[in-house]
Parts: C-alpha cells; structure tokens; sequence
C-alpha cells in the first residue's frame, strides 16, 4: 500500500468517518513475511495471493516470524531470536502503535499467537538464568501490556499455534537451552528433551516426548489443520542423519514420524525451516533452507509423496489450490496441487516464515 493512501486512511480513521477497519484497508494480504531490503534495512510485508506485495513497513532489526491480529489489520513482528523487542504495526497506515519489550531474564524467541477474539497474544520466551521456556501473556486492548506468564512445559519453546475452535494452544519445546551472554550457542546438546505441550490456561494439559534415540532431534515450527491436527518440523542437533525431520500428534494420541528414504532425509539438511498443513488437511509440507528442498507427506500413511529443489527456500503457508513459498533469493512462488510453480522475484531477501492473516480459512489463489 503507498504512504499517500495509509495517509489517507489514517485521517479519516481520526475523524471516525469510516467504520473500524479490516484487513481489505491494508490491501487486502493473505500472508505476511518478513524481509531485508537491497539497502541492508528491514520491512514486514504484506502478500496478497497473486504474489503481488500489498504493503512494505519498516522493522527496526531483523525480523523472523509475525502474528496477524483475527480482527482487525495489526501485526505484531518479532526480532530473530534472541531477541528482547516485538513490535506492533497498524498494517493500514504503516504507524507503530506498540513496542513490546521483553521482561528482564527474558527474551522472546520469535514467535506467538493471538486469542481467537484478539484480546491476547501469546509469546514464546526464554527464561534463560533458569533454563526453563515460559509463555507470555499480554493484553492486547490495553496496548499490549504483559498481564501474565505460564510455563511452557519445556526447554527453548520456539513455535506455538492456537488449536482451532478452542482455547487450548501448543507449543514447540525445542529442547535447547541458550543464554544471551552466549548468543545462539546451544549449551545442553547431550541432554536435550524437545517435546509438544499442550497449555489450556496456563495449565498442561499434555505433554508428548519423541523416541530417546531421537532426543537430538529438536522440535522447532508448527502448522496446524483445520481438525486439530498439529504437524511439527525438527532440526537434529546429532551426528548422521535422523530417522525423521517430521511428525505429527493429535491430544490424547501417540506421535506419527514421517517416512522418507535416507537420501531423502539427507537432502533436508538436519534442517526443516518451515512447514504447512495443505488446505485439506490430507498433506503435510516442509521446506529446507540448508537443503533447497520443499517435501511433501501423506499425513494419513506418513510416507513421503515427494519433493521439489527452490534454492534458499524457507516460506511456506497453504492455499486453496496449493502452496505459496518464499525464499530468499526473493523469489515469491505458488505450487500447484498438480506440481506446477509459478514465480516472480522482488528485491528483497524472504526471512524464514510466511504467516498466514487467517491460518484456518481458505485462501483462494
């Protein structure tokens, strides 16, 4: 969206002539992603199904992933971990409406989720002198304000989704634990345990561990069906190549690791960077950065259907007809059901995450 027309927006927005606005007044984005620009600076964008970008905001530092409010167009982009600051963005006039900033022995890891009505976001932290993950709890309407914290049911919790129609939110507890004194060196390898916790409330409810022989494995992003179902992408901390990069769980159920011959997990790398339930629930999608590789798995039999070489590929998010993908090479792509790509370039370099505005509707393309 151009300057004069969030200009626009914002004056009339002041003298309460138009009526709350939605997403449509920020050009109407299916996704967001972060990006860094040709001149070393960094932007959040907003991209519409056509592979068009409706808006360009600027972030202060390096972005890694975005939470997009369920009502209304506001955004709230994350630095890369670990970082200490999140900023909320009014996506229709560009304007920063919030900082927030991590409590001290805290810092954020780069992810969260909204509420289902908007009145909380959910952040995933590091309460780094105890070595233990925490969640954020911060109240929306009184600017983003921390109101709480809860246990995260492990160490290093990275991803965390909201389950459709409910309360209940799950969270990837990587397993890893850093301090900031050392930067992003993982002090715990030998005795590491990812796990998946469900947290209902600041309670958990459940909490599922991988194999021991996989306890190098760490559990990183999350997608999450329309059903329930909540996929899970891992990056392997030990030697050789693991016996999977992913799975998926369902509460009150046992982990399903998906199949793929060793030469096909090799091509990942150690290293899923993002992954995406295709719209109907039936396919599961990761993407390797470290790999160029975009693989996709029958969720039903867990075996791999297949895979596709994108340089730098990282992005992914469902639509109705297939996938939109980024990478960063700054190409913005959308791959078929059928196995057609279709892509244009930007001038930008796409950091890891394609965020979904509403992660359980359908988005036509």
């Amino acid at each position: 969206m151009k300057a004069g027309r969030r200009q626009f927006i914002a004056g009339l927005l002041a003298t309460g002539l138009v009526p709350k606005p939605t997403w449509a007044d920020a050009g109407s984005p299916s996704f967001l992603s972060a990006a860094a620009l040709p001149d070393g600076t960094y932007v959040l964008c907003g991209i519409d199904a056509d592979l068009t970008i409706t808006f360009q905001l600027p972030l202060p530092a390096r972005g890694h992933a975005a939470a997009a409010h369920p009502l209304k167009p506001e955004a709230v982009a994350f630095a890369r971990r670990p970082g200490t600051f999140a900023i909320v963005i009014d996506c229709t006039t560009g304007v920063q409406k919030a900082i927030m900033n991590a409590p001290a022995g805290r810092h954020f890891y780069g992810h969260g989720a909204f509420s289902a009505d908007g009145t909380l976001l959910y952040t995933t932290e590091n309460d780094y002198e105890a070595g233990r993950g925490r969640i954020g709890v911060w109240d929306v309407a009184s600017g983003y304000v921390r109101i709480d914290e809860w246990v995260s049911g492990g160490i290093g919790p990275h991803d965390i989704k909201r389950l459709p129609n409910s309360h209940v939110l799950v969270v990837a507890n990587g397993g890893i634990d850093t301090h900031p004194e050392s930067g992003r060196t993982k002090l715990n390898i030998p005795t590491m345990k990812p796990n998946l916790s469900y947290v209902q409330d600041g309670t958990v409810i459940e909490s599922v561990e991988l194999p021991p022989e996989m306890h190098k494995n760490s559990i990183r992003h999350l997608a999450v069906s329309q059903g329930g179902q909540v996929a899970f992408g891992m990056q392997w901390q030990g030697d050789g190549i693991p016996q999977s990069l992913v799975g998926h769980h369902a509460l009150g159920r046992v982990i399903t690791l998906m199949q793929a011959s060793p030469d096909q997990i090799r091509d990942m790398q150690g290293y899923v960077g993002s992954i995406a339930f295709a719209h109907d629930g039936a396919t599961i999608v990761v993407t390797s950065p470290r790999g160029n590789t975009v693989q996709r798995f029958d969720a039903a039999s867990a075996q791999i259907l297949g895979s596709r070489s994108v340089i730098d590929v990282c992005g992914v998010a469902a639509t109705v007809n297939g996938l939109m993908l980024t990478a960063g090479t700054g190409q913005l792509a959308s791959l078929t059901a059928a196995g057609k790509l279709f892509s244009r370039s930007e001038a930008v370099q796409w950091d890891n995450h394609l965020i979904p505005i509403l992660p359980n509707a359908a988005i036509q393309t």
